[in-house]
C-alpha cells in the first residue's frame, strides 16, 4: 500500500472544485448555488493546508482562517440575500431573479 501524499490531496482538492464550478454553472437552485460556492471554498482550503504542510509554513494556515471567516460572513450575507429573494418572489430559482429592481 501507498502512503497518501501530496498528490492525492491536491486531487481531491481539484475534484471538490470541479464538481463545485459545475454546480455553480448548472444548477437554478440558489441554494445549491450557495452550497457548490462553499464547496469551491473548502476545496481551496484543503490545497492551502496541503501546500502550508508540505512546505513546513503556517502561512497557508493563516490565509485558511481568513477564507473560513469570509465564508462565515458570505453564509450569513448569502442566505440573508436568499430569504431576501424568497419573501419577495416566492420562489429561489435564479433564473426568476433577471433584473435588479428596487
Amino acid at each position: 500500500m501507498s502512503e497518501v501524499g501530496v498528490g492525492h490531496y491536491l486531487t481531491l482538492s481539484a475534484i471538490l472544485f470541479t464538481i463545485g464550478a459545475i454546480g455553480v454553472l448548472t444548477r437554478k437552485n440558489a441554494i445549491i448555488v450557495f452550497m457548490a460556492i462553499e464547496i469551491m471554498l473548502n476545496a481551496a482550503n484543503l490545497a492551502f493546508v496541503t501546500f502550508a504542510m508540505s512546505i513546513g509554513d503556517l502561512g497557508g494556515l493563516v490565509m485558511v482562517l481568513f477564507v473560513i471567516a469570509v465564508a462565515a460572513a458570505e453564509a450569513a450575507v448569502g442566505l440573508a440575500i436568499i430569504v431576501a429573494m424568497y419573501r419577495h418572489r416566492e420562489t429561489v430559482n435564479v433564473e426568476a431573479f433577471t433584473a435588479m429592481r428596487g
